[in-house]
């Protein structure tokens, strides 16, 4: 796939973060017994993914608020109503139902009308490219002039049912009812303690409303590798047996070693193929976005594109990883301190679980 593009901008970004600030020191502290029990000292969960705290939103907090208020300020930037809207596209791997989308709920809150397109689109952390990409092929098939991809992404209940297992684990081996968790079964919910909550909106225009009309999107390249689509899943199993039937809980579960080898050979792959797409040489890409993972999976993938460390800007030494919404708010905050500047070459390159690695090249 290597949609590319004359008539599509990037012209607003708008995010909104949990108020909440949890640090790694607190999650290690919470988790006393079960660093004793493996032999780990305070520290180790920093100096393993370079992340010092991410944010939570308050407990009860709506997917759908969130995304509402970071559409609200990426449509405060422009001249554009929600009347102009063609699409709007809710991208979050966390929904609030099963049906109906989420992004009824957003369109609801923003009042949006009428002959929209209104719907969910789910491909783990790619979520908000892969809208974008959806809204684009509109603009430039002149289908809409307008369309907004939005998402809200909550990390703090995998995490306390994350952190309850472990405990519940680790009292029962000290009881003598199994051997407790071991570090390969703590290595498998790693992933999870990098997770952070925020919320991003991304408005694509074809430049026809007043005002500036934002920053040119080039096109996009896309890779997969759906043999590795089990290294990582967040889903729900069953809990326990109930006489109305069964309790569902929610877990996550992530070969991070597998995922960030696969992944960094994915991105690999890839890298030239969005070269050519593009037009560019390596030199010539002067910024680059990845998804926020960590600081492992930063240093390999810059390493194996062959990227100074400095053309890249991160967030997730403070926010953690947000899933879709990392990116893009990476992309924003990075916009909003002038890191990212007119007629720079900007890659914004993601690789989600399933796996798949998707790359878009803009003109800042």
């Amino acid at each position: 796939m290597a949609p590319k593009y004359s008539r599509v901008h990037l012209t607003a970004l708008g995010y909104e973060l949990g108020p909440q600030i949890g640090t790694s020191a607190e999650l290690e502290a919470r988790m006393a017994p079960v660093y004793a029990k493996l032999n780990l000292r305070p520290g180790q969960l920093e100096a393993w993914t370079g992340i010092v705290e991410r944010r939570w939103w308050e407990p009860g907090a709506r997917l759908s608020a969130g995304a509402t208020a970071a559409a609200r300020k990426a449509l405060a930037k422009t001249s554009v109503q929600t009347a102009d809207l063609g699409v709007l596209i809710y991208a979050g791997v966390c929904r609030e139902n099963f049906e109906p989308a989420t992004a009824c709920a957003v369109a609801d809150a923003l009042g949006v009308r009428g002959g929209v397109s209104v719907y969910d689109l789910s491909n783990a952390c790619l979520g908000v490219l892969n809208g974008m990409i959806e809204i684009a092929n509109r603009i430039e098939l002149g289908q809409i002039r307008a369309g907004l991809v939005v998402s809200c992404e909550t990390a703090r209940e995998i995490n306390e049912i994350a952190i309850a297992r472990l405990l519940n684990e680790t009292r029962d081996g000290m009881r003598g009812e199994h051997a407790g968790p071991g570090m390969n079964q703590f290595s498998q919910v790693l992933a999870t303690f990098t997770g952070g909550s925020g919320a991003a909106a991304v408005l694509l225009t074809d430049g026809s409303f007043a005002g500036a009309k934002g920053h040119r999107l080039c096109g996009a390249v896309s890779q997969v590798a759906p043999e590795h689509h089990r290294l990582c899943r967040w889903g729900l199993e069953p809990a326990q047996a109930s006489a109305g039937g069964h309790q569902f809980a929610q877990y996550m579960a992530t070969d991070s070693v597998a995922v960030l080898q696969h992944g960094v050979h994915l991105g690999q792959q890839t890298w030239p193929f969005f070269l050519a797409e593009m037009d560019w040489t390596p030199t010539q890409v002067d910024r680059v976005i990845c998804h926020q993972v960590g600081s492992g999976h930063q240093d390999a993938i810059l390493k194996a594109l062959q990227v100074p460390k400095e053309k890249d800007y991160t967030t997730y030494r403070f926010l953690g990883n947000m899933g879709t919404a990392a990116l893009p708010v990476t992309a924003a905050i990075a916009a909003e301190r002038g890191v990212l500047k007119a007629s720079q070459r900007v890659g914004f390159l993601g690789i989600g679980s399933g796996l798949t690695c998707l790359m878009m090249g803009l003109e800042w």
